[in-house]
């Protein structure tokens, strides 16, 4: 069946996706849009879930953070499990779990159960996140790769700009229940879809099959919990819980490389990451989503309280940056395939750093359109190394380790968006002269977001110079 999904002459230009793997890309994309909405779609919740169970904003933000911590820990075990017991079964058990926990957090009674569903929604989502990419390489010719990762893109950033729409329609309409419930026929159908159109696995692609690697699995998510904790609580203080969290990571993580040093089937092979593409694809994918968290974090405030417009216009100015990621997936994946991987990181990365540049400049007098023209170029740049960076990742693996590989960069995605939120954040209310996010002065919080993304112009050009100077990266 996997012979069906690709045409003759793989690596060609001439080669073209079959049809049968089409519907297979379809099935994917749509896997990637639902992890991506229920990422998005309950934050505009909160208040309404404080309001509904009669709960502080610190007890309600747990709805999300079930959902991103389950993600950012199992991730990587979940792209290592599919390496092992077969892709596609895997895949469609996360669809199934997370259209089962939707359906369990649109019923749920209590706080808690809404909770605890979110963490095995986050489950499922981490499933559907760190396989959906690991299938491309047996699906589609390599010259087809660029657009086939440029489309998961695209419906994921789909997925996130529909999330708060989509969100706040359903609360005004049906209610809170409705953001849950609407993504059970949506996950139903993808999994309908996903079991008939996914290609089965060739046993060779399977190859090592001496175990999972439990306490690699435990000690990793127990550090990824601890480090996100330390970037999450306190709500911008960095107090000595932040710093005890901290800490635990460190310890943790420097626990988890001695044991997969002795494991016999590990989590992560550490020699991996001499692989110089691998080790710097994450670096890079890290630094660049810490300066996308920049714009999410700083931006509100400094369109709301420095430039003075109202909700609804900071909404629409905010969606441009998910609209451009969205239109940008697919001519992204085309430049990636007839320009070459190596070249298009660079072209992305440059064109953010020229962004946030251009952001770190305008003045305050020149209003909206002098945020949005450099958000735009900034999204637009991002939308292609993404799409360049997960192919060159990609291509550079073995097929027996394309489900970790894939782990991997989703989770040096996430803990960027992490890091990106704390740091980005303490930046922005330093430079700003207040203790946490300022609320006064205009001219005081557009000094703190021009020094943010100046800091975030030098974490890209950090990028770039890898980017430049990597060595085995391929073209």
């Amino acid at each position: 069946m996997l012979k069906e999904a690709v045409c003759d002459n793989p690596g060609g230009e001439g080669a073209s996706i079959a049809p049968s793997a089409r519907w297979g890309l379809v099935s994917l994309s749509a896997s990637a849009l639902l992890s991506a909405l229920g990422t998005g779609i309950a934050n505009i919740a909160l208040p309404t879930l404080a309001q509904e169970f009669s709960a502080s904003f610190q007890e309600v933000q747990w709805v999300v953070l079930a959902y991103l911590l389950a993600v950012t820990t199992l991730v990587v075990g979940a792209g290592r499990l599919g390496d092992i017991v077969g892709r596609r079964p895997l895949l469609l058990a996360g669809i199934a779990l997370f259209t089962a926990a939707s359906l369990l957090c649109g019923v749920a009674p209590t706080l808690w159960l809404l909770v605890a569903a979110r963490a095995a929604q986050g489950l499922g989502a981490a499933v559907m996140m760190a396989l959906t990419m690991a299938f491309i390489g047996g699906m589609v010719p390599k010259a087809k790769t660029g657009s086939a990762m440029g489309l998961l893109g695209t419906m994921s950033a789909i997925g996130t700009a529909l999330g708060p729409s989509l969100g706040g329609a359903l609360i005004a309409g049906p209610g809170w229940r409705a953001i849950f419930l609407v993504q059970v026929p949506l996950g139903a159908l993808t999994l309908v879809l996903a079991h008939r159109t996914l290609p089965g696995e060739r046993q060779a692609a399977r190859t090592e099959k001496a175990g999972f690697d439990g306490a690699g699995t435990i000690l990793l998510a127990l550090s990824l919990s601890a480090y996100s904790l330390a970037m999450t609580v306190g709500r911008g203080a960095f107090g000595p819980v932040n710093l005890a969290l901290l800490a635990a990571a460190l310890l943790g993580t420097g626990i988890f490389v001695l044991v997969e040093a002795r494991a016999a089937s590990p989590l992560i092979r550490l020699d991996m990451f001499r692989d110089g593409v691998l080790r710097a694809g994450l670096f890079m994918s890290a630094l660049v989503m810490t300066v996308m968290m920049a714009t999410l974090v700083v931006g509100p405030f400094h369109l709301s309280r420095a430039l003075g417009l109202d909700a609804v216009q900071v909404g629409l100015v905010m969606s441009a940056g998910p609209l451009v990621a969205a239109a940008m997936g697919i001519p992204a994946g085309r430049l990636v395939d007839r320009f070459g991987a190596r070249r298009m990181t660079q072209v992305g990365l440059a064109a953010s750093a020229i962004g946030s540049s251009a952001l770190s400049q305008v003045p305050l007098d020149l209003g909206a359109l002098a945020y949005v023209v450099p958000l735009v170029v900034i999204t637009a740049g991002y939308a292609l190394f993404q799409a360049a960076n997960n192919t060159a990742v990609m291509m550079e693996v073995g097929q027996d380790r394309r489900g970790i590989a894939s782990g991997l960069l989703n989770l040096s995605r996430n803990l960027g968006l992490i890091t990106g939120a704390s740091v980005m954040g303490a930046v922005f209310a330093f430079a700003s002269g207040a203790a946490e996010m300022p609320a006064g002065d205009p001219g005081a919080v557009a000094a703190g977001m021009r020094a943010t993304f100046a800091a975030a112009a030098a974490l890209v050009a950090a990028a770039l110079a890898i980017a430049v100077g990597g060595r085995g990266r391929k073209g």
